[in-house]
């Protein structure tokens, strides 16, 4: 049970990591990037939405939508939960941490509407998860967001003094910088786990 936890952590850092294999969660990725320390807020912050999400969806899943048959209702379901889950996160982080829900800025409500979070909930119905698998798929997967949007935002903090042309500069730079990552996070498609 272990090693399949492992492998599926390892997966979803790695191998099938939301941003720069699956594209999605762009938006803040690209957004809150420009600073390491917003970056690490943000990262830490969709980690904590996904594994959360994760636990609350796959129980609502489980208890509530299969039981009763409506699981044509799971996307609104999931929703309403990820936006009760983000708003809850605002509010925490505005009382104790009033810094970094000002440099999170608009970038914290749009947790809600991001689609990693949502895509981690929906593939943990899809494929099938149980409760550890779903639980630690949610983790790894905001792992794997937390690591892009750091080792992005040390790329973003050091093309500011780069001497490159003035076409380039901002955010054309920056989507260059962030395919040659999402390139080299595609090479470990090929890894394969020994177990």
């Amino acid at each position: 049970m272990f090693t399949q936890l492992f492998a599926l952590a390892i997966t979803a850092i790695f191998i099938e990591n939301f941003v720069l294999v699956k594209f999605l969660g762009i938006c803040p990725f690209l957004g809150v990037s420009k600073k390491l320390s917003t970056a690490l807020g943000m990262g830490m912050a969709v980690t904590f939405v996904m594994t959360i999400a994760s636990i609350f969806t796959w129980c609502f899943n489980q208890f509530i939508l299969v039981p009763l048959k409506i699981e044509y209702l799971r996307t609104i379901m999931f929703i309403l939960t990820i936006a009760t889950l983000v708003q809850l996160i605002e509010m925490f982080l505005r009382k104790v941490i009033p810094t970094l829900y000002n440099a999170l800025g608009i970038y914290l409500p749009l947790i809600t509407t991001n689609c990693a979070v949502l895509g981690v909930a929906i593939l943990n119905v899809d494929k099938g998860y149980n409760f550890m698998e779903a639980v630690t798929f949610g983790f790894s997967a905001g792992v794997g967001f937390l690591l892009a949007i750091v080792i992005f935002s040390g790329v973003r903090e050091r093309l500011e003094f780069a001497d490159c042309p003035k076409c380039f500069k901002g955010i054309p730079l920056a989507l260059i910088s962030a395919a040659l990552i999402s390139i080299s996070f595609m090479g470990f498609n090929g890894f394969k786990l020994p177990f």
